[in-house]
């Protein structure tokens, strides 16, 4: 059996496809599973995993039509079942699902907007829950597909290699951290399409936090994020004004990973890196504004969850239409009232922990 995995949504979106993707491969060791990927974030995490035979990186957004409808003809009719993992909510991923032409198209059925993004394209379909957590969304679809029941919910897979370990401690030298050290991470990023950098906490807010935790803690603070936050992470890093604040630049993602797993705790908006973090077994306080804290939150792995639990939240769902804010007081009051202290307090129960 030929099975291909479309992960074209992102990096948080891809990991928690992994332990679907273990499941499926114990199921079916003799299978075939090759990924087609989007994102080259997406590309390291996947081509690090035992269970796929082949990763195929192909930016359908930059290549255009003419090149997508190409790539997708060179593919097509080649396996038996393809998989759109969870979520992927846009008509272009269920466009491309069926174009290639497997027999077994899986994907899930979604609460909003399914018809208008020609859900129906796919004939092997869940029923989503907004009481699941992605990862469990995503091994119901398998279940689905293979006709199987699993007994087990794996944790994200991303393995680093020794190259990945040995960066990390290069690095960990030259910054001059030690095993000693209490060592927090923050990520105060997100990614900016869609209007999603509505979701991140203030910066100012991370510096406060940074530096209460420097001067009351004697904690050393790792900034991360990728290439487009630099002058985000710059403008926290000066506001704490502190050596022991310290922007952390890598080539790429699992030199990332790498460095967050040397992390006590991990501080993060609901980004790509609190999955990393979730995935390299760090405890991790998430910052939570409008999505669904029970799509998301980190996944096997201690955590703490701040969220003000709005009436009006969750207003956040996978659709193409961008994070948009209908209140009349405050805008995005969800992670605009989310108090230092709060964090703070997240933060300290879980290093006691």
């Amino acid at each position: 059996m030929k099975i291909l995995i479309l992960a074209l949504s992102g990096i948080g979106d891809a990991l928690m496809f992994t332990p679907a993707l273990k499941l499926m491969h114990d199921a079916l060791p003799d299978a075939e599973i090759d990924a087609v990927v989007m994102f080259k974030g997406v590309k390291d995490i996947y081509e690090r995993n035992n269970h796929l035979n082949k990763v195929i990186y192909f930016d359908f957004m930059k290549k255009g039509i003419i090149e997508s409808l190409g790539f997708i003809k060179s593919i097509r009719n080649k396996y038996d079942a393809s998989v759109n993992v969870y979520p992927s909510n846009r008509n272009e991923y269920n466009i491309i699902n069926f174009l290639v032409g497997a027999e077994k198209r899986a994907g899930v059925k979604y609460l909003r907007r399914d018809i208008q993004n020609l859900g129906a394209l796919n004939n092997v379909r869940v029923t989503e829950v907004d009481s699941l957590h992605n990862v469990q969304t995503n091994i119901r679809l398998v279940e689905k597909l293979l006709d199987i029941t699993f007994s087990e919910e794996p944790s994200l897979d991303f393995t680093l290699t020794e190259n990945d370990f040995s960066f990390a401690q290069e690095y960990l030298t030259k910054i001059n951290l030690n095993s000693n050290d209490l060592v927090i991470g923050f990520h105060p990023g997100s990614a900016t399409l869609k209007n999603h950098s509505l979701r991140r906490w203030e910066p100012e807010k991370f510096a406060s936090l940074g530096q209460i935790l420097i001067n009351k803690l004697n904690a050393k603070i790792l900034l991360f994020g990728g290439p487009e936050e630099t002058e985000l992470k710059k403008i926290i890093n000066n506001l704490i004004n502190s050596p022991d604040s310290i922007i952390v630049e890598t080539d790429n993602l699992a030199q990332t990973a790498a460095l967050i797993k040397r992390c006590n705790l991990f501080v993060s908006n609901d980004s790509s890196l609190m999955h990393v973090a979730s995935a390299m077994k760090i405890k991790v306080v998430a910052v939570i504004g409008p999505t669904n804290t029970h799509y998301i939150h980190p996944w096997k792995t201690e955590y703490k969850v701040v969220t003000l639990n709005l009436d009006c939240a969750p207003c956040f769902f996978y659709s193409p239409r961008p994070l948009i804010c209908t209140r009349t007081d405050i805008k995005f009051k969800c992670v605009r009232e989310l108090t230092v202290e709060m964090v703070l307090k997240a933060v300290t129960e879980l290093l006691n922990k």
